[in-house]
């Protein structure tokens, strides 16, 4: 009887790239103790369309140091412990602060924890 022939090529090609995509991956944001991370810039773009299917909206802020930030926001606000952003409130060109968990270079998810925001300042 011959046993199947399974090749594990797929499998060890698989874990490198996946261990290659989390490796040096910088972050973007000044983190803090809890490891929640803040930002501070004028907003540059508000896209809420994603929301229509249960996607995080995206707030866009320009930073002095930190390039361009995509601020997402949850669909389900009620799954998160943060309280909701007031995304009418937001204006193009507005000055915020946002603080919120590292998703990836360039982005940050208002959602997990209480001290995590969107607000407008000044």
């Amino acid at each position: 009887m011959s046993r199947p022939r399974f090749s594990m090529m797929p499998v060890v090609l698989g874990l490198a790239l996946a261990s290659a995509g989390c490796a040096g991956v910088p972050v973007p944001v000044t983190s803090s103790a809890t490891g929640a991370v803040s930002i501070e810039g004028a907003i540059a773009s508000i896209d809420t369309r994603p929301w229509t299917y249960d996607g995080n909206a995206v707030i866009e802020v320009d930073t002095a140091d930190r390039g361009r930030v995509a601020v997402q926001l949850p669909a389900r606000w009620n799954l998160c412990q943060a309280t909701p952003v007031d995304v009418d409130a937001l204006a193009v060109g507005m000055h915020v602060s946002a603080v919120g968990a590292a998703a990836g270079e360039g982005r940050l998810v208002v959602c997990q924890d209480p001290s995590h925001r969107l607000v407008p300042l000044r």
